[in-house]
């Protein structure tokens, strides 16, 4: 293996070699990350020096991750994200999202960016993530578009994924209203997927932030989709399940959420419906507000902050509640 710490001088371009070598939500790397730095990692996957915590049979299978890495390559491929305009975060960073290190050993080693990377500095509370099922219902996605609107217009952050059905449904909503929105993707945020979503992944990036913990170039796949649950779930104060199947993704989101001390809220549908039956499942089972609209999601909210004693109100306006119900009668 070519040695990369020679080629990496500094903590950011270290994580950024990382990011392109090891697969996310590693806890070993991560633990690692926290113990000695990026720099020194990529020193310690060079040698034969025992890795605390790690037999001598695990140490080699964790060091052959780096033995195919080709610093010239990963050095170019550097260069190529900065003169694309594609920015990185670090831990330490001004707007690194602080939520993100209630992760611990599992929380990213880097994202890359493109867009307002400001909203990572918002307060978590000012976060709400939409999620659901891809094959969504017509209703689905009018009652994910209707919750997208009411949070823009109180000037909340929009957090979804960019697939079909659901969340595609959100950041559109959030768009339309002027707001902010964040998509958090599975692959390299150089190539917006699903494909059938490029145009309205580039409005994201234009106006509002697409985000990723895995490198430009990077494809999706089920481990990275599975990853990404744990960082949308992290980065808001509360995750939505619209419509989602018993076993989906959004599911393990919401358990992910749940681990955090996240509020986790559910819309209900008809009982005939299979997109609904995650969400009835939630609601069932755990412990899960029940979500018909921004109103609900922020009476959750406030009732969670009173009874950790917090004084800090994140009530929807008044009148902007009084106009969400009107709407619904109309």
């Amino acid at each position: 293996m070519t040695n990369l710490s020679h080629v990496v001088q500094d903590e950011r371009a270290a994580r950024m070699v990382l990011s392109m070598i090891v697969e996310p939500d590693d806890a070993v790397t991560g633990r690692l990350l926290g113990d000695l730095g990026a720099l020194e990692v990529l020193r310690l996957a060079e040698r034969d020096d025992a890795v605390t915590g790690l037999s001598t049979v695990e140490a080699q299978v964790w060091r052959a991750q780096f033995e195919r890495s080709d610093a010239q390559t990963l050095e170019q491929s550097i260069v190529a994200a900065e003169r694309a305009g594609i920015g990185t975060l670090i831990p330490g960073d001004k707007e690194w999202p602080s939520a993100l290190d209630d992760l611990g050993d599992r929380r990213p080693y880097v994202l890359w960016t493109r867009g307002t990377t400001s909203f990572l500095a918002r307060p978590l509370s000012d976060l709400v993530t939409i999620t659901g099922a891809r094959a969504a219902t017509s209703y689905g996605e009018h009652v994910a578009a209707e919750l997208a609107s009411d949070l823009a217009n109180t000037e909340r952050i929009v957090v979804a994924g960019g697939a079909y059905g659901i969340e595609g449904a959100a950041h559109r909503a959030a768009l339309a209203s002027g707001g902010d929105t964040i998509a958090v993707m599975a692959n390299g945020v150089d190539r917006p997927y699903p494909m059938g979503h490029r145009e309205l992944l580039e409005r994201v990036a234009d106006l509002g932030l697409m985000v990723s913990e895995v490198p430009p170039g990077a494809v999706p796949t089920r481990h990275r989709l599975i990853a990404r649950a744990r960082l949308m779930a992290a980065l808001s104060t509360a995750t939505v399940v619209v419509e989602a199947g018993a076993r989906s993704g959004s599911m393990k989101m919401a358990e992910r959420a749940q681990e955090l001390g996240r509020i986790v809220g559910a819309v209900p549908g008809p009982v005939t419906s299979a997109t609904s039956a995650g969400p009835h499942r939630l609601l069932r089972d755990k412990d899960c507000a029940v979500i018909t609209d921004a109103a609900d999601l922020y009476r959750a909210l406030e009732t969670r902050d009173v009874e950790r004693g917090s004084s800090a109100s994140l009530l929807m306006p008044e009148r902007t509640v009084s106009s969400a119900w009107e709407m619904r009668l109309l």
